[in-house]
């Protein structure tokens, strides 16, 4: 009775909350696959390949992309990101699910892939405005430069909010994580998900015509 693994699409501007609802999710089902990005560019210290990032040479990344090995990608700041394909079909295939915290941009590419008909996308928009830029203040990481600049590139990432199939406002991080997680429960339940409903609804026909047969005997 094994499903087919679901790609879900978890996006949303910078401080609305993306990273500690994908960490909830993983910790409520510890068999999910997070898509671990590749890049171009160099690890930082500390970076595990393979765990951080996969790691790739400029040719090697491209050589993926041209040979349809990547399900989206990038160039940002000179460097090329993408989610590679391969592992995200092996864990498909063994009716795992797999996370991606990819922007809208990296949203589209997968939604138009051939994996699109499997992708279950969740766009977490801020309460307010305000509350976005408390919280990216909050953190203390960025300079006002920089806050000023995800505040900006935040107004585009929300213009693209209906291409998704949910939409959770997080005002409330444990009742926004509670319906995260209903939302997966519900699409991992969809009849189109369940390839083997097909037998076994023909092994309840065979059993109606087996009981007709020995009715009429």
């Amino acid at each position: 009775m094994q499903r087919r693994g679901l790609l879900i699409i978890l996006s949303s501007p910078s401080g609305a909350g993306k990273s500690t609802l994908a960490r909830r999710l993983m910790e409520w089902d510890p068999a999910l696959s997070f898509s671990v990005s590749a890049t171009t560019r160099p690890p930082r210290p500390g970076e595990v390949d393979g765990q951080h990032y996969h790691f790739k040479t400029r040719e090697a990344f491209v050589s993926l992309v041209d040979s349809g090995g990547m399900l989206e990608h990038a160039e940002v700041f000179g460097n090329y990101y993408g989610s590679p394909k391969a592992p995200v079909e092996a864990a498909m295939e063994a009716g795992r699910d797999t996370l991606f915290d990819i922007d809208w941009q990296g949203g589209q590419q997968v939604r138009n892939s051939s994996l699109g008909k499997d992708v279950v996308s969740i766009f977490v928009l801020p309460p307010s405005i305000a509350e976005l830029d408390a919280r990216l203040r909050k953190r203390a990481q960025d300079s006002d430069a920089v806050i000023a600049g995800r505040m900006a590139r935040s107004r585009d990432e929300i213009s693209h909010w209906a291409e998704y199939d949910y939409v959770l406002v997080n005002d409330d991080l444990d009742a926004t994580a509670e319906a995260l997680i209903t939302i997966i429960r519900a699409e991992r339940m969809r009849r189109d998900r369940q390839p083997w409903l097909n037998d076994f609804v023909r092994a309840l026909n065979a059993e109606f015509s087996a009981r007709q047969t020995g009715d009429r005997t």
